[in-house]
C-alpha cells in the first residue's frame, strides 16, 4: 500500500519510544484521555469546523462543511480547502503540537483539538486528495501486543499510531472524516445535535460560507456595508457585524434594527466557557489555553475592548444606547475586565446621537430627563451637547449615567433657563413642551423659579410672582403681566394667576401707581392711561379711586377723569354754571370708545362711588357725615351718586330722569336708605321744594297735607324721595308744618293718622322729641288750625264725646301721651275735672248679661273691677270744657267705670 506521509516511520518511532520508555505511553494515554473527557468535551464538530475553516482559508476558496451519516453507524465530516499533508499527519500524531502557522490567525488544522474525535469513537479515518490515514483502537492494541508493552489503566492513545488509507475523499469535498460511532452513540440522534452548534460556527468562522448537516445547508451570506461593517445572513436570521483589529462584534438583527443579546459567552474564535453579560457577542483573538476553553491568565483585554466605542457609534442611532452594558455584576473575570474598559471606552468617544445631529461624547454630555421632541428643540441652544430627545426617557436612564451623561431634572433646566433672553413665542414653546412633564405637585415646586417673560419686556424669576390678563392688557405695567404671546396653561398650574379686566384694574397695586404716578412724565402717563382704558370697556363697574386717571381734556391739559364729561354728555346741561368739570379730548373717545371712558369715571350723567367696606364718611360726598351720622348702623357697603351738589336749582326734574336712566345710578337711587336718596330728600329742589314735601301720585297717606310729585316718573321717584310715613325728624317737620298750613285741606282720618305716625316715631325712639320746635298751631280732628295753648290731646276714649272737634287732636290712644309732648299741649284728662252726678246701681260685669253678650262678640275678656249703671249718665265738667254733660258711659279716677242701662260696652273698656 503507497504510504505518501511516511506512516510507517512515525509508528516505528512511537513504538519504539513507548518501548525504550513505558512512561511515555502511560503519558500519552493519560493526556488522551483528559483531552476528552475534560478539554474537548461536547466540541466534536467545533473542532473540526475548526480544521475545515482553517483548510479553506490555507487554500483560499470558498469553506464548505458537510456532516452526514451510514446507515452502519458512521459518521461523515466532510470539508473544501487545503488537503492533508504530511505536517498536519505529524500534527495529528503528535497529540501535543499543531500545524497552525503565523497566519493561521484564530484556528489549527489538525492540532490538539482533534482529539474530540476520541469522544465518540475508537476507529477514525482521514481521507484526502493526497492520501488519507487511519487511527484504530484495535491496531495500536495489537502492536503493543507484538511488542510484548502492556495496555496502561487509562487505555491506549488512539491518536499516536496512524496507518496509511487510499480511499479518496467524498465527491466535492477534499479532505473527509470517519468516525465510526461506538455502540452507545446513536448515530442519527449524534448528527442532528451538529444543526444547534452550525449557526454559531458560521457566525465565528469566517472561512466558512456552508455547514450542510444530513442533507440540509445552512448558509452564511456576508454583505459588506463598508470599511468596517458587515451584514451576516445565515437562513432567516441577520446579525450585524463590526470589525476592529482584534475582534468582531456582532448584534442581532430583528426587524431591520439591531439588538443586544442578554448573554453570551466569549468566542475565540469559537464558545469558550468565559461567561460575559455584553449585548453584542464578541469573537476575538484571545490567547487561550490549550483547550481553547478559558483565556491565559494575564492576558491584556484592552485591545479586545479598544473598537467597541466605534461599533456602538456605527449602530443605527436608535439601537445604540441599549449597547450601553447593563449595570450590575461581571459573570466572569474576563466579563468584569471587559465591561470596565468598555465603560471606559463608551464614556470618553463620540457615539452618543446628539439633538443636533451629530455624536456626542457622553461624559461631556447632557440629557433632560423626560423631555420630548419639542422641549429639546426648544432648549438645544440653551442645554450644551444635549442628548437626543428619544434618550430622555427613564428607560435609558441607567444606560446614560453608567457612562457619565449628565441628566438634568427640572429644576436644573428652570436654573439653566435663567438670564434667557429670548422672544415670548420662544417662552411659550418651552411652556407647551414642559406641561407634560407636570404631572405632580413636586414637579411644580420644581419648576418654581422658572423664568417668565413679561408684558412690558421683563423676564421675572418663578410663575407664582406673575398674571395672565387677555389681548387687551398686553401694557399693563402696574403687576407682573405674563406677555401674551407667552401665556401657556402650564403658568396656570404653576402659580400664576388669571386676571380678567376687572381684577387687572382694582389691583391695589394700580391704585399705587397711579399715586404715585408723575403728571409732569407724559410718557408714562401715557402708557399707564392707555394701559388702563384698553382694558376698562370690558371690566364692569370700577372703583371710584380710578377717577383719578389723568385724562387730556378738549384743551390738551390733564385732568382726572373723574374730573370730565364726554363730549355731548347731558350732565352739562344740568351743572351749575361754575362747575368743576371739564370736557375730554375727543380723540380719546375715538380711540378707546365712551364705554372704557365713562367706566373710569369720565362723566355722562352723574356718576357712582362705590366702597366694598366703608369706613367712615371719607368719600369726598357732599354733606355726607351728617347722612353717616343719621345711620343707626354703618352701612356694609357703599353706592352713592356723587356731585349731587353740582346740579342746578333749577335742573332737577331733568336730573331725576337721568338718574333713573342710568342703570349705575337707578342703583344708588332707589335704595331708600343709602346716601343718595337721603341727600336728594333733603337737598333737591323741584318747584323750589323738596322731594320730602311730596307724596307719590297714588299714595293717599298723606292726602290734602302733601302735594303729589309732579314729575313723568313720580311714583317712582317718590317711593324713595317722599315719605308714607314719619320716618326721621326731618319727616316730622316737614308733616307739623303742613298740618298747621290753614291753606291745606286735609280730611279727618289724614289728621288723625298723621298725628298717630308722628306720635308713634316719638314712642319708638325714632325721633328725639327735643329735636322738633313745637308748633304755634296744630290742626283739629274738625280740620281747622287752632292755636296749640287751646287744643287737647284726647289721651282717655271717654273724653272724645265731650271734646269738640275744633279743639280735639286725636291719634291713638297708645300714643296720645306721645304727641301731646311732641305738640306741647295739655292731654284732655289734664285739662278737664269731671264729676259723675247723681246714684246708679252698683254690679259688676260678670252679672251683666248685656256686658257677657257684649264680650262674647266681640271677642275679649270681661273686665275687672266695678262697674255702676246709670239710667242716666250724666257728668259734671270743669276746665277746658264745662258744664253738664249726658254721656253713655265714663271712668272715674279710681278706675270704676259707669254706663247706661241701655248696654254697650264702652270702647276702650
Amino acid at each position: 500500500m503507497i504510504d505518501p506521509f511516511d506512516t510507517g516511520s512515525l509508528r516505528e518511532s512511537i513504538l519504539e519510544a513507548w518501548s525504550s520508555s513505558p512512561t511515555r505511553l502511560r503519558e500519552d494515554s493519560a493526556s488522551e484521555s483528559d483531552l476528552v473527557r475534560g478539554g474537548y468535551r461536547d466540541r466534536l464538530l467545533t473542532e473540526l469546523a475548526q480544521n475545515a475553516a482553517d483548510a479553506a482559508a490555507r487554500a483560499g476558496v470558498p469553506g464548505r462543511l458537510a456532516v452526514w451519516t451510514d446507515g452502519d453507524g458512521t459518521v461523515h465530516v466532510a470539508n473544501t480547502g487545503a488537503a492533508l499533508d504530511v505536517s498536519g499527519v505529524q500534527a495529528l500524531t503528535a497529540l501535543r503540537a499543531s500545524a497552525k502557522t503565523a497566519g493561521d490567525v484564530g484556528v489549527g488544522q489538525f492540532g490538539v483539538g482533534f482529539t474530540a474525535v476520541r469522544s465518540v469513537s475508537d476507529e477514525v479515518e482521514v481521507r484526502s486528495r493526497q492520501g488519507g490515514v487511519v487511527f484504530s483502537a484495535r491496531r495500536t492494541l495489537d502492536a503493543l501486543g507484538r511488542r510484548g508493552m502492556s495496555v496502561p489503566e487509562s487505555g491506549v492513545p488512539v491518536l499516536r499510531l496512524a496507518w496509511p488509507v487510499e480511499v479518496p475523499p467524498a465527491a466535492g469535498f477534499d479532505t473527509e472524516i470517519l468516525l465510526t460511532l461506538r455502540p452507545e452513540v446513536d448515530a442519527e440522534s449524534f448528527a442532528s445535535g451538529f444543526a444547534d452548534e452550525a449557526v454559531d460556527l458560521l457566525l465565528e468562522l469566517e472561512a466558512l460560507d456552508s455547514i450542510e448537516i444530513d442533507g440540509v445547508v445552512m448558509t452564511c451570506i456576508r454583505t459588506e456595508l463598508d470599511d468596517t461593517s458587515t451584514e451576516v445572513a445565515i437562513g432567516a436570521r441577520t446579525w450585524r457585524q463590526f470589525t476592529t483589529p482584534a475582534a468582531r462584534w456582532l448584534a442581532p438583527v430583528v426587524d431591520g434594527i439591531p439588538v443586544p443579546v442578554h448573554a453570551d459567552v466569549l468566542r475565540a474564535p469559537t464558545r469558550s466557557d468565559e461567561l460575559l453579560s455584553l449585548p453584542a457577542l464578541v469573537i476575538a483573538d484571545v490567547p487561550m489555553q490549550p483547550d481553547r476553553r478559558r483565556v491565559l491568565p494575564g492576558v491584556s483585554l484592552n485591545e479586545v475592548a479598544h473598537g467597541y466605542a466605534d461599533f456602538v457609534a456605527s449602530l443605527p442611532a436608535a439601537s445604540r444606547v441599549s449597547f450601553v452594558p447593563e449595570v450590575g455584576f461581571a459573570r466572569s473575570e474576563v466579563d468584569g475586565m471587559l465591561r470596565d474598559l468598555i465603560f471606559g471606552r463608551l464614556s470618553c468617544e463620540p457615539w452618543l446621537p446628539g439633538a443636533r445631529g451629530r455624536d456626542l461624547v457622553p461624559e461631556r454630555s447632557n440629557v433632560v430627563a423626560d423631555a420630548g421632541e419639542e422641549l429639546v428643540s426648544v432648549v438645544v441652544d440653551v442645554v450644551p451637547d444635549l442628548v437626543t430627545a428619544a434618550l430622555s426617557g427613564a428607560r435609558h436612564a441607567s444606560a446614560l449615567a453608567a457612562v457619565g451623561v449628565h441628566r438634568i431634572g427640572l429644576a436644573g433646566l428652570a436654573e439653566l433657563l435663567g438670564g434667557q433672553h429670548r422672544e415670548p413665542r420662544w417662552w411659550q414653546r418651552l411652556f407647551d413642551a414642559l406641561a407634560p412633564l407636570v404631572v405632580d405637585g413636586t414637579a411644580a415646586e420644581e419648576l418654581a423659579a422658572l423664568p417668565v417673560p413679561l408684558a412690558d419686556g421683563r423676564t421675572v424669576t418663578g410663575p407664582r410672582t406673575t398674571v395672565i390678563g387677555s389681548d387687551a392688557s398686553a401694557t399693563v405695567t402696574w403687576v407682573r403681566l405674563v406677555h401674551p404671546d407667552a401665556v401657556s396653561p402650564l403658568l396656570t398650574r404653576l402659580g400664576a394667576r388669571e386676571a380678567t379686566a376687572f381684577e387687572l384694574l382694582t389691583d391695589p397695586a394700580l391704585e399705587a401707581a397711579l399715586d404715585d404716578l408723575d403728571w409732569d412724565d407724559r410718557d408714562s402717563v401715557e402708557t399707564l392711561v392707555h394701559a388702563v382704558l384698553a382694558l376698562a370697556g370690558d371690566a364692569g363697574e370700577l372703583p371710584g379711586w380710578l377717577g383719578g386717571l389723568p385724562l387730556e381734556d378738549e384743551h390738551g391739559e390733564l385732568r382726572s377723569a373723574d374730573e370730565l364729561l364726554l363730549p355731548g354728555a347731558p350732565l352739562a346741561d344740568l351743572l351749575v354754571r361754575d362747575s368743576p368739570f371739564g370736557v375730554l379730548a375727543p380723540a380719546l373717545v375715538d380711540r378707546f370708545g365712551e364705554r372704557a371712558l365713562r367706566a373710569v369715571g369720565v362723566g355722562w350723567g352723574l356718576s357712582v362711588v362705590r366702597d366694598e367696606l366703608p369706613t367712615g364718611p371719607d368719600h369726598d360726598l357732599d354733606d355726607e357725615p351728617a347722612w353717616w351720622s343719621s345711620l343707626s348702623v354703618e352701612p356694609d357697603a357703599l353706592v352713592a351718586v356723587r356731585d349731587l351738589d353740582l346740579v342746578a336749582s333749577d335742573a332737577w326734574s331733568e336730573a331725576l330722569t337721568v338718574l333713573l336712566d342710568d342703570p349705575s345710578t337707578r342703583a344708588a337711587l332707589t335704595d331708600r336708605n343709602g346716601y343718595t336718596a337721603w341727600w336728594l330728600r333733603r337737598h333737591a329742589r323741584l318747584h323750589d321744594r323738596r322731594p320730602i314735601e311730596f307724596r307719590a301720585p297714588s299714595d293717599d297717606t298723606f292726602a290734602g297735607l302733601l302735594d303729589p310729585l309732579d314729575h313723568p316718573r313720580a311714583d317712582e321717584l317718590a317711593t324713595v324721595l317722599s315719605a308714607s310715613e314719619c320716618e326721621d325728624v326731618d319727616c316730622a317737620r316737614v308733616l307739623l308744618r303742613a298740618l298747621a298750613d290753614p291753606e291745606r285741606s286735609p280730611t279727618p282720618a289724614v289728621i288723625a293718622r298723621t298725628h298717630t305716625l308722628v306720635a308713634t316715631a316719638v314712642a319708638e325712639g325714632r325721633i328725639e322729641v327735643s329735636d322738633i320746635d313745637p308748633p304755634d298751631r296744630v290742626r283739629t280732628l274738625g280740620g281747622i288750625v287752632v292755636d296749640a295753648s287751646r287744643a287737647l290731646v284726647i289721651d282717655k276714649p271717654w273724653l272724645a264725646s265731650v271734646v269738640p272737634p275744633d279743639v280735639a287732636v286725636l291719634s291713638d290712644m297708645v300714643t296720645a301721651l306721645a304727641l301731646a309732648d311732641v305738640l306741647d299741649i295739655r292731654p284732655a284728662s289734664e285739662g278737664i275735672g269731671a264729676e259723675v252726678l247723681g246714684v246708679g246701681r252698683v254690679s259688676s260685669w260678670d252679672r251683666e248679661p248685656g256686658a257677657v253678650l257684649a264680650c262674647a262678640v266681640m271677642g275679649v275678656p270681661l273686665p275687672r273691677g266695678g262697674l255702676v249703671i246709670h239710667r242716666e249718665l250724666v257728668v259734671r265738667l270743669t276746665g277746658a270744657v264745662s258744664g253738664e254733660h249726658s254721656v253713655p258711659w265714663w271712668v272715674t279716677e279710681d278706675g270704676t267705670v259707669h254706663c247706661t242701662e241701655r248696654w254697650e260696652r264702652p270702647r276702650g273698656v
